[in-house]
């Protein structure tokens, strides 16, 4: 009689353990040679709370609303004029601090550019009023 070989087909799955390692070494790796770049913003100096003023000299309050229309002190102005209007205020008065007061739906692009105007005179500080 002749014997037939039966074979047993069974369900091999392959060992993941290798591979597993090599996943959390590469994971491993990406975490500790990744870089982080830290972007600086806006750089804001806020006033101590105890400071109190040093002098009694006019404040420039400039007022931007939703529409980005600019009062300078109250009066209309655009914002190409605006450095002319601070160059008068500031010869008539002794003036070195200005107020930026934003409407809460003002865009944030009206304010820089607010801002950047102002910033053209290095001896105004610039404050951002609610």
């Amino acid at each position: 009689m002749a014997k037939k070989k039966i074979r047993e087909e069974k369900n091999v799955d392959p060992d993941m353990t290798p591979m597993l390692d090599i996943v959390f070494i590469l994971l491993i790796f990406f975490i500790v040679t990744t870089s982080f770049v830290r972007e600086d913003g806006l750089v804001v100096n806020r006033p101590k709370m105890n400071k109190s003023p040093s002098n009694d000299a006019p404040t420039m309050i400039v007022q931007i609303n939703e529409s980005g229309v600019l009062l300078f002190n109250g009066k209309l102005v655009d914002v190409e004029r605006l450095p002319a209007r601070i160059e008068s205020f500031i010869a008539k008065n002794d003036s070195s601090s200005a107020i930026v007061i934003p409407n809460d739906n003002t865009r944030h692009e009206d304010v820089v550019r607010v801002i950047d105007q102002i910033k053209t005179f290095e001896h105004v500080t610039v404050s951002i009023g609610k």
